[in-house]
């Protein structure tokens, strides 16, 4: 299992953060920043790991993705 692969990705084009925790919907693409392995994060420490990080403008504005944002892995 890639169980290191598993936490809470950010899309930083879309500010858009995903909890993911199945190999199949690992996302792949530049957009896609894994912020940290918890899958338990909240979306508090998310906006706090992201503006750290520097990786939106607005960190105020990330909210949870959508599933039909993240291709599923073959």
């Amino acid at each position: 299992m890639q169980h290191d692969k598993f936490g809470i990705y950010l899309n930083t084009k879309k500010s858009k953060a995903m909890r993911i925790s199945s190999p199949y919907w690992i996302p792949s693409g530049k957009e896609w920043v894994l912020l940290n392995n918890d899958v338990n994060t909240t979306l508090l420490k998310i906006r706090e790991l992201a503006k750290e990080k520097n990786l939106v403008k607005e960190p105020d504005k990330i909210v949870w993705g959508d599933w039909s944002e993240v291709p599923k892995r073959s």
